[in-house]
């Protein structure tokens, strides 16, 4: 991870930057989720990286050794809900704000996956594209909010089984699809992405 450069000219030590990333925007179910991580310069974790690249397997085992390691963390979502009232950037960037306040200690500079700031940190962010693969913070980040939502995935599967949560995660795949189609969406489901209006709005006309 190439960051001793950006962490000098940021001038705000090692242990009072904030790593944030999300989880969770492109699906059509569930909430999406974030997460902040300080880490501690004294405790590094190896084979941090995008969580993207990792195992699950992989992900799980980091996931733990960032909330035993790390200086502090926290993980935020925002509700299916709020994404459909917000829209879904909006409700990332709520989640962000979120996971950053809820860090245990106050940072004085947060890195941001992407190339969009959340606006109401309470302190000043830098977006870095390609951030979760090149700083270990946002690496760090990426794994918890990614960990924390497949979790939740799980519990989504158990709540509405028949659209194969446990497997598609959420996304619309080509079963998630036909199993929407089917049965039409559940609770869990973003009324505001267009998959799932589609199939709502005949059903609106029908009730006037």
């Amino acid at each position: 991870m190439e960051q001793v450069d950006l962490f000098a000219s940021l001038h705000v030590p090692a242990d009072r930057i904030a790593g944030i990333d999300e989880a969770g925007r492109g699906p059509l179910a569930g909430p999406v989720f974030a997460a902040a991580v300080i880490l501690d310069p004294g405790r590094p974790i190896k084979g941090l990286d995008d969580s993207k690249k990792l195992t699950a397997a992989r992900r799980s085992e980091l996931s733990l050794e960032i909330r035993e390691f790390a200086l502090a963390w926290c993980v935020a979502s925002a509700s299916v809900e709020e994404i459909d009232r917000l829209n879904i950037l909006q409700a990332t960037m709520l989640a962000m704000r979120r996971a950053c306040a809820g860090l245990a200690v106050a940072p004085l500079q947060a890195l941001i996956d992407g190339n969009q700031l959340p606006r109401g940190l309470s302190c000043p962010a830098q977006a870095i594209i390609g951030g979760d693969a090149s700083q270990a913070s946002i690496s760090a980040a990426s794994i918890l909010a990614k960990t924390a939502r497949d979790a939740d995935c799980l519990l989504l599967h158990e709540a509405h089984p028949a659209y194969g949560f446990d497997q598609n995660k959420g996304y619309g795949t080509a079963l998630h699809l036909e199993r929407l189609r089917a049965h039409g969406p559940c609770p869990a489901h973003r009324r505001s992405f267009a998959p799932v209006r589609r199939l709502l709005e005949p059903l609106a006309e029908a009730g006037r």
